[in-house]
């Protein structure tokens, strides 16, 4: 359906571990449950985050990425791809995890909620920006520059092991998971806006406008 690219730092070393992974689980197993597994680790997730139960949140992004990661690769493995449906499950779940996760951190005593709410808002933009560029380039992106989703996630692991240890930063009324999301949503709205002027300068070349004066 569109050609997928994906450039982040962990793409070769991720994509062979997920083959390895996928050839070796039963036949029983299907890329709808992995789908449904990420859901519900993504549910879960909220729930620990929200009562402060940050190793427990840890752990679940781990069970996330399987179930997220996990389920295109099955089915391109087991050569069962349904490539219209697969890309509708799989973003709706995506965006779904996305609101859980920034409602879960947003929620906990260790976040305000607003800050919670703009880094949704920022990262559901950039997932936007993705699929207006597959219509209009016939290209996916997973990720902005080297950076995706399994780097986001190894990133909010650690953080989430830092709030854990009870690490305590305080900045203006700010914690520790308030600067990072609110700096985090600035740089992904600064890569969206950069991202943004350069598909629009192509865009324009490729269609000059040629209206004729009235």
């Amino acid at each position: 359906m569109e050609e997928r690219e994906t450039t982040f730092l962990l793409a070769r070393p991720e994509r062979w571990l997920l083959r390895a992974i996928a050839k070796r689980l039963p036949g029983c197993v299907r890329p709808d449950h992995l789908t449904v597994l990420a859901l519900a680790a993504a549910v879960a997730f909220a729930v620990a985050a929200a009562t402060g139960h940050f190793w427990t949140a840890a752990a679940l992004l781990v069970v996330h990425w399987f179930g997220d990661s996990l389920d295109g690769t099955l089915a391109r493995v087991r050569k069962a791809e349904r490539p219209r449906y697969g890309y509708y499950v799989d973003h709706l779940a995506d965006a779904a995890a996305t609101a859980l996760v920034g409602l879960g951190l947003g929620l906990s005593a260790s976040m305000h909620l607003t800050a919670g709410l703009v880094l949704v808002v920022a990262y559901l933009a950039l997932s936007i920006n993705s699929y207006l560029e597959t219509h209009a380039f016939g290209r996916f992106s997973l990720g902005y520059g080297r950076l995706g989703p399994t780097e986001a996630r190894i990133a909010l692991i650690a953080l989430l092991s830092v709030v854990a240890l009870g690490v305590e930063v305080s900045w203006l009324g700010l914690t520790l998971l308030d600067l990072v999301a609110l700096g985090g949503a600035a740089v992904m709205l600064l890569a969206l806006l950069a991202r943004a002027c350069s598909n629009l300068r192509v865009l324009a070349a490729r269609e000059p406008y040629r209206g004729a004066a009235p």
